[in-house]
């Protein structure tokens, strides 16, 4: 087990429950569509190393060097920015293409957000995989559960917030969240469209509508044959 000092940023994709809340060629298409979309967004991100992918969400990590002790909080949003363009992009061809069920049409009202902390991990290797663990590690995953109410933002641990709040380019909001085994818990937020401004998304040509919709439909087949079971793939993810 190595232990080390990382930055831990976790994308969550908000509505997902509902989302997946589908009968069977919906939900099969919101697999496969949930699917490009994490994995656009882990791609837009090259910097950091993915960790897990909890069902919802990327959770990915940053190890920082022998004393070095400057999270970069410029790194951090730009990983951020880049993976919330690559999301939304990936959403608007989903939406895009020529199938109208709620697997496609409903990426829609899918949200990004990101929670980020710098602290001490330790790395355990289990069957080839790679799992951080540590006190951190717990926090940063508790500050999903927040009071933000703001669609799409980043949150920063206040520990990460001191170590470069003259970096933060937009409106910052402080925000207070009770966690158990830690208490009151104060994080700082800013509002992604804030920092992002209006991302302008392309309009999919035809053909690309089309080997969108081939995309979804395909792996929708197993589910239709009774071949593959919805609740299964539910809890899979």
């Amino acid at each position: 087990m190595i232990s080390g000092r990382a930055v831990l940023l976790i994308a969550d994709i908000g509505g997902y429950t509902d989302y997946m809340s589908s009968h069977r060629m919906s939900l099969a298409h919101a697999e496969v569509n949930t699917g490009r979309m994490l994995e656009r967004m882990i791609d837009a991100a090259p910097g950091f190393d993915l960790i897990e992918i909890e069902g919802d969400a990327a959770f990915l990590s940053l190890q920082l060097g022998d004393g070095e002790t400057d999270a970069s909080i410029p790194v951090i949003l730009d990983a951020a920015l880049a993976m919330h363009r690559a999301f939304h992009l990936e959403r608007a061809y989903v939406t895009a293409n020529l199938c109208p069920c709620k697997g496609c049409k409903g990426a829609s009202d899918l949200k990004l957000k990101f929670v980020a902390h710098v602290g001490e991990v330790a790395t355990q290797t289990i069957r080839d995989r790679i799992k951080l663990v540590g006190i951190d590690v717990i926090l940063v995953h508790r500050m999903l559960k927040n009071p933000v109410d703001v669609a799409e933002y980043v949150l920063l641990s206040e520990e990460l917030y001191r170590s470069g709040v003259d970096a933060l380019p937009a409106p910052v909001h402080d925000v207070v969240s009770e966690f158990e085994g830690f208490g009151a818990v104060r994080g700082y937020y800013v509002d992604v469209d804030e920092l992002d401004g209006e991302t302008v998304m392309p309009t999919p040509s035809w053909p690309k509508r089309i080997g969108q919709t081939f995309a979804a439909v395909g792996p929708g087949v197993p589910y239709m044959l009774g071949l593959r079971d919805t609740r299964r793939a539910a809890s899979d993810r």
